[in-house]
């Protein structure tokens, strides 16, 4: 992490490296790698059956999701080799009960762009200028480096949040793509899904302080219980959504039937302040630890 708390892609490698260095048991891994093949990593841990997982990092504005998640692996794997507590729980409890894979940044290239800019070699360098209608502050933009919003690549339908949207062209945000999973980023999530077929996912965002845990009625009938537990153990508000389509979390609760949950953490306007980063972790954290004790015991 730099004095100015920036986090990109060069952050989140070094930070990967020290983890798994400093705790043995944090296993990790690449899913897949990005338009400008930057690596998308996964971490692991846990030992036990239920499978949760976590994402952050697909939309560029939202970066500061990686190191909050990356924050709370450190802080778990602190707690488990010292017999202590994460998030007000027991730590060792969780890593016997689930197995947490963890993808902190699935849009790469585009917290790059929103942290560092447009370098005049970057190879999307003409293209992204017109995109971003000329400007070269790119701090609002959400898309990866094409113009394709990651979060509306998704196929639970896909046709409907594009029609709803009215976006016909990459742009910095809102563009579903030309097809769903058109985009690499977006396609390797969805094959790391469908190969470990996770018990239950979590998808983080900014900002709003909201847990959206439906979807057209598909979610399993545990999902309004356990998104009232992590709003219990977090300050946020459970939320009942309607109208939108494409997501991570909407896919997976149609492909999987299983339970499936958005969380916008933290307030303001994207992208977030760094000196907001200490607050929204130590609330985050709570939710985060709840979301792994709502797993069923290890019999």
């Amino acid at each position: 992490m730099t004095a100015e708390g920036r986090f990109g892609p060069a952050e989140l490698a070094i930070s990967v490296i020290r983890l798994a260095a400093k705790f043995p048991f944090v296993r990790t891994e690449i899913i897949g790698k990005s338009v400008m093949g930057k690596p998308i990593y996964a971490l692991k841990m846990g030992e036990g059956p239920f499978r949760w997982h976590f994402n952050g990092g697909c939309h560029a504005n939202e970066w500061i999701t990686a190191p909050l998640l990356l924050r709370f692996l450190a802080d778990y794997a602190e707690a488990c080799a010292a017999g202590g507590t994460v998030g007000g729980r027991m730590a060792v409890p969780l890593y016997r009960k689930t197995t947490l894979w963890v993808v902190p940044l699935v849009n790469p290239d585009g917290a790059e762009l929103v942290q560092s800019g447009l370098p005049p070699g970057h190879p999307y360098y003409r293209e992204l200028l017109r995109l971003n209608g000329g400007s070269a502050d790119f701090a609002q933009w959400k898309a990866n480096v094409r113009g394709v919003d990651l979060n509306d690549q998704f196929p639970a339908h896909w046709e409907e949040e594009r029609a709803r949207r009215q976006t016909n062209g990459p742009g910095p945000r809102d563009y579903g793509g030309p097809a769903p999973l058109s985009e690499p980023e977006a396609r390797a999530l969805a094959e790391f899904t469908m190969r470990l077929r996770f018990d239950a996912v979590l998808a983080l965002h900014t900002q709003g302080e909201e847990i959206y845990w439906n979807y057209r009625g598909l979610e399993p009938r545990c999902a309004r219980q356990w998104a009232h537990a992590m709003a219990d153990a977090s300050g946020y508000a459970p939320v009942y959504l309607e109208g939108s389509d494409a997501g991570y979390k909407d896919w997976f609760i149609q492909t999987f039937g299983k339970p499936g949950f958005t969380v916008e953490a933290g307030r303001g306007e994207n992208p977030l302040p760094w000196s907001d980063f200490a607050p929204i972790s130590e609330r985050l954290n709570r939710l985060l630890a709840a979301a792994l004790d709502l797993a069923p015991p290890v019999s």
